[in-house]
């Protein structure tokens, strides 16, 4: 099986709501016109008319689907077999009438700094939910996995694999934004491989008997993307690298190579170029040796058993946000799109290609 990158496995074609790419667009438009009509001149329109364009794109010129692309997963758990049991109180309709919002977040971003940055988002969104919010960084990418799985928050801000990996464990978890890249405006980011310039690695071959670090075995561009590309140029990670670590985080890893324990490591193209900006990784001491495609960025994640009301408050909250204000990641971002579970069918396959190689 060969994989050129992640929407080449998908053969360049995102499922389509209601079969077509035009309403899946038209339904993100409704939206904010309908929510915040006075607001919606003020988004940055040029974003989703390039996303519209696109996928219009990306439609004709993939279409047909192989016939074995759909992927059954086979290790959900039924509905009587998951936690519910949110915290608040019950309403008259049957659902929960929340008290508290708690959010769960993987910790990608870690720093000081992103730490006083986000509390600044905590408040914006107490006032505008007129609850009090509680963020919650894990210890790792799993942690916030099982909080939203058992009912133990609300909310999560996962990344692309982790958040596959909760669908399958809760089928009752949906993903309702995503951040918009800042300097792109698009809502997809990519992965990189970097290198010391001193290691004599110059190309992706090069990479064998050389010490490597992953961010976490659950991160999507720390782990994930870059692993499926490493098998399709034959490089079995755990034979081919002398070591391997997971750093936990991005910008750890982005320490890992300053520091000289790794000769390599793979990180998400935002914290490379602000790593750059920094002067953390200088070119003239670091190499970038590769890039993948577009990968849908990390979702915010809830359970669709919370009052649907909440759902489209807490949407219209984090698009109407000030820009000023970074996202739940810890990132800059230029604000957020509405994604849904066909979105990250691309990860999916990923996944899937992965266990099957390792078989």
């Amino acid at each position: 099986m060969v994989i050129n990158s992640l929407y080449a496995i998908d053969n360049l074609k995102r499922r389509q709501f209601e079969r077509s790419p035009q309403i899946w667009f038209l339904r993100k438009l409704f939206f904010l016109i309908k929510f915040f009509p006075t607001k919606f001149f003020s988004i940055k329109i040029t974003t989703y008319l390039t996303l519209a364009v696109t996928i219009t794109l990306l439609n004709t010129a993939c279409q047909s689907e192989p016939q074995n692309s759909q992927i059954t997963n086979n290790s959900v758990t039924s509905n009587s077999q998951v936690n519910s049991n949110f915290p608040g109180k019950t309403g008259t309709n049957g659902q929960q009438k929340l008290e508290k919002l708690n959010v769960a977040i993987i910790p990608s971003q870690d720093s000081p700094e992103q730490t006083k940055q986000r509390q600044k988002l905590a408040n914006y969104l107490e006032k505008a939910l007129g609850i009090p919010v509680n963020f919650q960084i894990t210890k790792d990418y799993d942690g916030s996995v099982d909080l939203l799985v058992a009912g133990k928050v609300e909310v999560a801000f996962l990344s692309g694999f982790t958040y596959v990996k909760a669908r399958q464990r809760n089928p009752q978890v949906e993903p309702i934004l995503a951040p918009i890249e800042k300097g792109t405006d698009q809502p997809w980011y990519k992965s990189v491989i970097v290198v010391n310039a001193g290691s004599g690695i110059s190309k992706i071959e090069d990479l064998k008997g050389n010490s490597f670090s992953f961010v976490n075995p659950s991160s999507t561009s720390g782990y994930l993307v870059p692993s499926a590309y490493l098998k399709t140029v034959g490089i079995n990670p755990k034979q081919d690298f002398t070591t391997i670590q997971f750093a936990g985080s991005h910008n750890k890893n982005v320490n890992a190579l300053k520091n000289g324990k790794v000769k390599a490591i793979t990180i998400n193209q935002p914290t490379y170029l602000n790593a750059v900006k920094k002067g953390k990784l200088p070119t003239n001491k670091y190499k970038l040796i590769w890039e993948s495609d577009p990968i849908p960025n990390a979702p915010i994640v809830i359970s669709s058993q919370l009052p649907s009301q909440f759902k489209i408050n807490l949407q219209k909250a984090l698009i109407d946000a000030p820009k000023d204000l970074i996202a739940v990641s810890g990132a800059k971002s230029d604000g957020y799109t509405l994604v849904q579970d066909e979105d990250y069918e691309p990860i999916r396959k990923l996944q899937k290609y992965l266990e099957q190689s390792a078989e």
